[in-house]
């Protein structure tokens, strides 16, 4: 028995989630303008491996067994007549809709255009890019920045490789020393010059770069991984803006909910939550809005569901791959300094496979 409609906007980790908790409990609608799930985890290593190319892209035909997944995009949610509607002029009811588009990444992990095809095409001129450089320049010393530079090293072992960060040490927002310098032996240790204390900014002349002292950079390619930004403009443009914090974010109470809206829901990167941005937080979100979901369309009744509040995970597992065969892995302890794992326990979790067998699971398909 299906208790009303539920529209969900964005097809990324946390929006997959809800739609599969949600699917055969309410009429599931999964809005998304690409045409497939793009697995962002493995975005990094598919935009230095041809053999990668493929790999980030999942097809949505196995997610829902009840719902439906529309490709397209969403211009504006329509609270007086509660629609979605989309840029083909087309709405879509809901009695519940869920804001879950995500943020915006810095290539390579992005999904360029809205096709398979168009986006493997980027990801090959990455590749062709880093095959040919001879120096290349990464941007930011968070996990990101820190994997990419492994990764375009293990790819390019004869290229000049430079991290840039702008802060003291590498993947400082872990709250512990350690990890940053286990990463910065690593890449020490494969001839990866890190420069910290080194904001950068595009210099004068194309291939140039400067930081903060002056110190001109001369690199033939640059890959930026500074941070993301909510994908909320939509929104603003469509009168939604009072909806939305200062850095974009969509302000959401701790059921889940956009404040002041019963029926409004925002889940992942989107939303304010104040925690680490990463996929097993977007995960857990969810999981609680889905819940909450059900319990609203169950209103009234006996069986009526509390509304659960979301905890914020303020210390979680970090897993940063040094390729497919190394990397570090840093386990919160309970009122002490984080644990650091080493390569057997990342290898085996995440810096082989990349997770992607588990995200294939996810949306219905087996694991190879």
């Amino acid at each position: 028995m299906y208790d009303g409609d539920v529209v969900v906007i964005g097809g990324g980790y946390a929006g997959v989630r809800l739609a599969r908790r949600l699917d055969g409990a309410a009429r599931v609608t999964l809005v998304d303008r690409k045409e497939v799930f793009f697995h962002r985890v493995a975005s990094l290593r598919a935009g230095v491996r041809p053999e990668w190319t493929h790999t980030p892209f999942i097809p949505y035909d196995r997610l829902l067994r009840h719902g439906r997944v529309a490709t397209g995009k969403a211009v504006r949610i329509d609270t007086t007549e509660r629609q979605v509607v989309l840029a083909t002029g087309e709405r879509l009811p809901y009695d519940v809709v869920v804001i879950a588009t995500g943020a915006d990444y810095p290539e390579p992990a992005r999904f360029t255009g809205t096709t398979t095809e168009e986006a493997a095409k980027s990801f090959a001129e990455h590749q062709r890019n880093v095959a040919t450089a001879e120096h290349i320049l990464v941007v930011g010393g968070g996990p990101g920045g820190v994997e990419l530079s492994a990764e375009i090293r293990l790819a390019r072992p004869d290229a000049r490789v430079t991290l840039a960060h702008s802060g003291p040490a590498l993947l400082d927002s872990t709250g512990s020393a350690r990890p940053g310098r286990k990463a910065l032996a690593w890449l020490e240790s494969h001839d990866v010059e890190v420069r910290l204390d080194s904001f950068m900014s595009p210099g004068n002349d194309f291939g140039t770069y400067r930081d903060a002292r002056g110190t001109v950079i001369e690199a033939d390619l640059s890959f930026w991984a500074t941070g993301t930004t909510p994908n909320t403009l939509w929104l603003r443009l469509a009168g939604h803006g009072d909806w939305l914090n200062g850095a974009g974010h969509v302000k959401v109470d701790r059921t889940l909910r956009v404040e002041g809206r019963l029926d409004v829901f925002a889940v992942g990167d989107v939303n304010d939550v104040s925690e680490l941005k990463i996929t097993p937080a977007a995960l857990a979100q969810a999981d609680i809005a889905a819940h909450n979901i059900r319990g609203y369309l169950h209103s009234s009744g006996k069986h009526r569901k509390e509304p659960r509040f979301y905890r914020p995970v303020q210390r979680t597992p970090l897993i940063v791959p040094f390729g497919p065969a190394d990397g570090l892995t840093v386990l919160p302890v309970p009122g002490g300094e984080s644990a650091v794992l080493g390569s057997r326990t990342t290898t085996l979790t995440k810096a082989k496979s990349l997770m992607t067998p588990y995200m294939r699971r996810q949306l219905g398909y087996t694991a190879a």
